[in-house]
């Protein structure tokens, strides 16, 4: 049974041959290229639902691969990396990445990131009819997986609006930081909490007039986060 396309970005020709397979034996088309300049090329011909590409590549660094993807689509970016460096994890979240994963890993720990990303763009995607929060200058529509703020669209990456419905249907509940992750991220990511400010920084450079002072995304240090709005009105119970 098809699961979906990927997309495997390394230069080292045995993991290459690796992950092909294994993906493959999963049920998933499996793309590769060996460079970033080839990545780019085969994101834009293929169009995958997702990419796993290594941060070590001969012509340009994944880094900046993944924000040259990121200018383009909102499908998940899985980086892998020989290094074990929170800064290397955070530079890959800035750079729009949804998930990080240390060289070596188990074949198991790779599908299970591979399976949650692709589930958080599939539940991303659908929505109940009528689901719909507004707030001051604030409204999200859950059905047509829109948000908007000031009259304007925002567009966000797959990671940002699920972590941005996720804090909209809990609207006025502080969420543990713990449980964002485990809803947006998975199980597998409950340590990564650097994975949560981090978005929640693009969410409100993206939604706030000053992020600096925030009015929507609020932070409870210690514990969590909420979707506080002047005045939160809903039509019909979003879906959780």
């Amino acid at each position: 049974m098809h699961q979906g396309d990927i997309l495997v970005v390394d230069d080292e020709p045995r993991l290459l041959a690796f992950l092909r397979s294994e993906l493959k034996a999963s049920g998933y088309r499996v793309s590769v290229a060996r460079d970033g300049k080839g990545a780019l090329l085969a994101a834009a011909a293929r169009g995958p639902d997702l990419v796993i590409l290594d941060v070590m590549l001969p012509d340009m660094d994944g880094f900046e691969v993944c924000r040259r993807l990121r200018e383009k689509s909102s499908m998940p970016i899985l980086m892998l990396t020989a290094r074990v460096n929170d800064t290397d994890k955070v530079t890959g979240l800035d750079a729009g990445a949804d998930d990080y994963l240390t060289k070596p890993f188990s074949t198991s720990e790779l599908l299970a990131r591979v399976r949650a990303l692709l589930r958080r763009v599939r539940a991303s995607d659908t929505g109940g009819p009528g689901t719909e929060l507004r707030s001051g200058d604030f409204v999200i529509d859950f059905q047509r997986r829109r948000v908007e703020i000031r009259g304007e669209e925002v567009r966000l990456s797959a990671t940002e609006y699920k972590l941005l419905a996720e804090l909209c249907r809990n609207a006025g509940r502080v969420m543990l930081t713990e449980e964002l992750l485990a809803r947006v991220w998975g199980s597998a990511c409950r340590e990564e909490t650097q994975y949560v400010w981090v978005y929640i920084g693009y969410l409100r450079k993206k939604l706030e007039k000053d992020p600096r002072h925030p009015e929507y995304v609020l932070t409870y240090p210690g514990v969590g986060y909420s979707f506080r709005g002047p005045d939160i009105q809903t039509e019909a119970a979003a879906p959780s």
